[in-house]
């Protein structure tokens, strides 16, 4: 039996220590997490999973980027144990936090991260969206949550500086490029 809840402040330590156990100890050095440098997650969005002894077992973050000064929101890290791999948990987490993502306003998602895990949930190479390096191109991918969300959005990625803390639904764009 697994509980899913936002993450709170006490939630960071345990968060913190899962995905150290899951990714490399240079996982820090990466290009989006100097998008994500002084820059609050999205409220609401990241999530934590607790097993029944109240362990954290899997989390997923969400934070604000820009793209062509638009708004899109970059999903990352998302993180299962070890111990509970293979059970879905990862595919619950993002289906959840894409869900809310949605219920928020957000229309398009970006990430890092591996096509053939990731097309499942509808992610898609995003062609002309540019990470900062080094980060491979093949690997950044993207997901409209309403249709049309992408069309002529692209550039480079960067740093979102506006004050997102009081409300996810300060990042809605729906039809602004529809």
């Amino acid at each position: 039996m697994y509980a899913l809840r936002p993450e709170r402040a006490v939630d960071t330590p345990e968060v913190e220590a899962l995905l150290d156990l899951c990714f490399a100890p240079g996982r820090t050095a990466l290009s989006s997490y100097r998008l994500r440098e002084g820059v609050p997650p999205v409220p609401g969005l990241c999530l934590v999973l607790r097993d029944s002894g109240e362990v954290v077992v899997g989390a997923i973050r969400f934070w604000p980027v820009h793209v062509a000064d638009e708004p899109v929101l970059l999903l990352g890290p998302v993180a299962v144990h070890p111990t509970a791999q293979g059970e879905g948990l990862g595919g619950l987490l993002i289906r959840e936090g894409l869900w809310r993502a949605e219920s928020q306003g957000w229309v398009r998602v970006m990430l890092v991260g591996d096509e053939p895990y990731y097309r499942r949930f509808g992610f898609r190479k995003l062609e002309h969206v540019q990470m900062p390096p080094p980060t491979n191109p093949e690997r950044v991918l993207g997901l409209e949550l309403e249709p049309g969300a992408w069309q002529g959005v692209e550039g480079a990625v960067t740093r979102d500086t506006s004050d997102n803390e009081a409300s996810g639904t300060a990042w809605r764009s729906i039809g602004s490029r529809g």
